[in-house]
């Protein structure tokens, strides 16, 4: 009797189909949202005529990266959450319009208060707040002392725990000139911080540098100075006073599949061919936090390339990110998916395989040997035998 093998039940096909699919849709590369972009109007002067148009661009991944990283609040620690780098082109581009540190400030309030006021929950980071264009008091300091700082200017936060509000605290080289009543400040090592109330819908006729709002012009506050703020971003966001173009990038991978501290290539160009132009890998891991892998510098024709030597097993995603510059806005490549296959899983495999052509081996001598007995059996003749037997 020939027995046969019956096919798997339906329900591990549509297992196995389930998984294959899967698998590709990891490999497969996949594209990222294009770059966040907003104007701000800004003075030469608060009560100036002359106005212009400042562009802000972030790009997806930089939105990301800091969507990814720890939002919790410890003891007042909000300085955590000030991130001059990842915002120094909006200082710089601030710098050519202004002359002073008072003006330089009173721009910094005029960006923050155009923007869209809701209570939020918990903190965020300026990128964060730039990207979803929102926020509350909170977040509006923190992002003005970003600026501020990126500027060179002395900051602090300051915390009014009774009203549940925070402003702003700004150390000038004399006192403000175009405020426009009393001047209130708070006093920290010695020195005068100025209130910056960065909430108001008016830009062009907002608070101030030392202008305070009524309500709070006898509270006390809790001075909060900027000593655990970050010191170097991953990537920046871009800042021009034109309308910039838009830029490409493009990245690979020199395989999708890789053992533990293989070489894997990525490499790449941006477009424009610009020579010189950083360029930010990010990585992360199924459920991890999207983090910088390296930084790669264009050659004369825009191209870069890295070798990274594949991480412990598991499935990753890579990316490419330029922050861009003053003519272009900055640009995400696709993300692409790597497979690092663990060594101890190698060797795993590698034994089981053995074992497998041992058996396969077994099985074909013994079925061999089967069937050389059969054909003796089928030989014989019953007829040489006594009909009694």
């Amino acid at each position: 009797m020939v027995k046969c093998m019956s096919s798997p039940p339906r329900h591990q096909k549509i297992l196995i189909v389930s998984l294959f699919i899967s698998l590709l849709l990891l490999l497969s590369n996949s594209c990222l949202a294009a770059t966040h972009k907003y104007s701000y109007e800004l003075l030469d002067s608060p009560g100036g005529s002359t106005t212009y148009r400042l562009t802000v661009s972030v790009t997806e991944t930089l939105y990301d990266y800091y969507s990814s990283q720890d939002h919790k609040l410890y003891s007042y620690d909000f300085s955590k959450f000030v991130t001059p780098d990842a915002l120094k082109p909006i200082a710089d581009d601030l710098w050519t319009i202004y002359s002073n540190k008072e003006d330089f400030a009173n721009g910094v309030l005029m960006i923050l208060h155009q923007i869209p006021y809701l209570e939020s929950d918990p903190q965020k980071y300026p990128v964060e707040t730039l990207v979803e264009n929102e926020g509350d008091c909170d977040l509006f300091s923190i992002m003005a002392a970003s600026i501020m700082k990126a500027g060179g200017l002395d900051v602090v936060l300051l915390l009014l725990e009774q009203q549940d509000h925070m402003l702003v605290g700004v150390h000038l080289p004399e006192s403000p000139k175009d405020a426009r009543s009393q001047l209130y400040f708070y006093r920290h090592d010695g020195k005068k911080y100025y209130v910056g109330e960065t909430t108001g819908g008016k830009w062009e006729t907002g608070w101030r540098v030392g202008e305070c709002p009524e309500i709070l012009r006898r509270s006390s506050a809790k001075v909060i100075p900027l000593t655990n703020y970050e010191r170097s971003a991953p990537g920046q966001v871009s800042s021009s006073y034109t309308i910039p173009d838009s830029s490409e990038i493009y990245m690979s991978l020199s395989t999708n599949f890789a053992v533990y501290q293989n070489d894997v290539e990525i490499s790449g160009s941006l477009s424009p061919s610009l020579a010189g132009e950083t360029v930010t890998l990010y990585v992360s891991s199924m459920g991890s936090p999207l983090v910088m892998l390296a930084t790669v510098v264009t050659d004369s024709n825009g191209q870069y390339s890295h070798i990274w030597y594949a991480p412990p097993g598991g499935i990753y995603s890579v990316r490419a990110n330029w922050s861009g510059d003053e003519d272009y806005s900055g640009v995400d490549s696709s993300a692409f998916s790597l497979v690092v296959i663990p060594s101890e899983l190698l060797m795993v495999g590698a034994i089981l395989i053995i074992f497998l052509v041992i058996l396969l081996v077994v099985t074909l001598a013994t079925r061999g040997k089967t069937s050389e007995n059969q054909e003796t059996f089928e030989e014989w003749d019953f007829a040489d035998y006594p009909q009694d037997f």
